[in-house]
């Protein structure tokens, strides 16, 4: 239990530290926020990837007075469902009625109380690191009355704008070893990079999951890491690590998705038990966690390169598949149950490899219906066109900034 006088001694010190803090290089997600009335607007992402600062952005645009606590403070250890009536007691004696929570989740119950807040005609937002705040089940329990984001490293066209840099094929390969982590940009340290993996393994997967073998998880999450672009399966992985156990691997996926630290593509197929069934491909959320946790021992230009589109698409999209039937195309993306774009990664496109990578991509083009399609690489520029379909062949930086 928490008492209300030390609640309020939370709010007031960390009220200070968050207005001190410089509001930075502002994000191009902070015109998308999301503001309904009787709705609470909750923005999600990884650790480190400047949800917080995106806050203190919004705040000193549109509100002049707020509440802002983050549950994430050792002040706030043990803090449980019971200690929100006495934290309600506290906004309601300071008549604030914009309220920002960063980390809520990790009290038990808490989407009761911003249901009992919004009635009460409260604005709440709400930044949290784990993706699951944004499944279904949340929608049941918020009754649908939440308005959801994402929010990611720097994007390329951000990244350029944040190092002064000119768009072309040096800003891509030093966005490509970099990636865009802000608080990893200001320092290059790669400590920063390595802290934040162990914070996501430590405190976001096994505290929240009462994971007892970490040693194993951090040998499966190195490893996965290490093999972006590649397919892995689970029942393939059994024996490895120590774990004997498909499922145990398949709840680790979860988790390391969850906590936005890895993204698993499954096959493009109309069935789900198909999607289930086959292998998934591995991606990392941000190049500079590979370039600092990888064990590879090779350039892998092609795989960072295709990561890197990767991340692009997902900004845009929530659902992403690989194709591989007659051919293979490396991603086809999906918006409200329609196919909308089949993408081809290559780093550079020689007489060895065309055929492949174009003939790839076609067979997705007409399996899925589309007249257009691309194939993305280093600096590479050229149009084909065959049986009424098209085939762009684009730079990284123009597809990226979406010229």
């Amino acid at each position: 239990m928490i008492r209300q006088d030390e609640i309020a001694l939370v709010i007031d010190s960390q009220r200070e530290t968050f207005l001190k803090q410089d509001s930075g290089f502002i994000r191009d997600a902070l015109a998308d926020i999301p503001v309904a009335d009787s709705f609470a607007t909750i923005i999600t992402g990884i650790r480190r990837c400047g949800k917080s600062t995106l806050l203190l952005q919004l705040l000193r645009r549109d509100y002049r007075d707020a509440i802002y606590l983050n549950f994430d403070d050792i002040r706030l250890s043990g803090f449980d469902v019971s200690d929100l009536i006495r934290l309600h007691r506290e906004i309601e004696k300071r008549g604030i009625k914009v309220l920002f929570f960063d980390e809520i989740q990790i009290v038990e119950g808490w989407e009761k109380y911003i249901n009992q807040l919004l009635r009460e005609g409260y604005k709440v937002f709400i930044t949290g690191s784990n993706a699951s705040m944004l499944s279904v089940e949340l929608g049941t329990r918020l009754t649908g009355r939440h308005l959801s984001m994402e929010l990611f490293p720097f994007s390329y066209s951000e990244f350029i704008r944040f190092k002064e840099l000119a768009s072309g094929q040096d800003s891509v390969m030093d966005y490509l070893a970099k990636g865009g982590i802000p608080e990893y940009l200001k320092t290059e340290i790669p400590m920063v990079l390595n802290a934040l993996v162990d914070d996501i393994l430590m405190r976001d997967i096994a505290v929240r999951h009462s994971v007892r073998d970490v040693t194993s998880l951090r040998q499966l999450t190195t490893f996965l890491i290490t093999n972006i672009g590649n397919l892995v399966s689970a029942n393939k992985l059994v024996g490895m690590f120590g774990i004997k156990s498909a499922a145990t691997f398949l709840e680790y996926f979860s988790f390391l998705k969850d906590a936005y630290l890895l993204e698993f593509v499954p096959m493009f197929s109309h069935s789900l038990k198909v999607q289930v069934r086959n292998p998934k491909k591995v991606y990392v959320m941000d190049m500079g966690l590979y370039t600092e946790n990888s064990l590879s021992t090779t350039d892998n230009t092609g795989r960072r390169l295709e990561n890197l589109i990767f991340l692009h698409l997902r900004r845009k999209y929530k659902h992403l598949f690989y194709y591989k039937d007659k051919g293979e195309c490396d991603f086809v993306t999906m918006e409200k149950n329609a196919v909308k774009e089949a993408i081809q990664v290559c780093l550079t496109v020689d007489d060895e490899n065309f055929d492949w990578e174009y003939e790839g991509l076609l067979a997705a083009m007409r399996s899925l219906g589309l007249k257009e399609g691309s194939i993305v690489t280093l600096h590479q520029r050229d149009l084909f066109e065959k049986d009424g379909m098209v085939v762009r062949m684009i730079p990284a930086e123009e597809f990226m900034k979406g010229n």
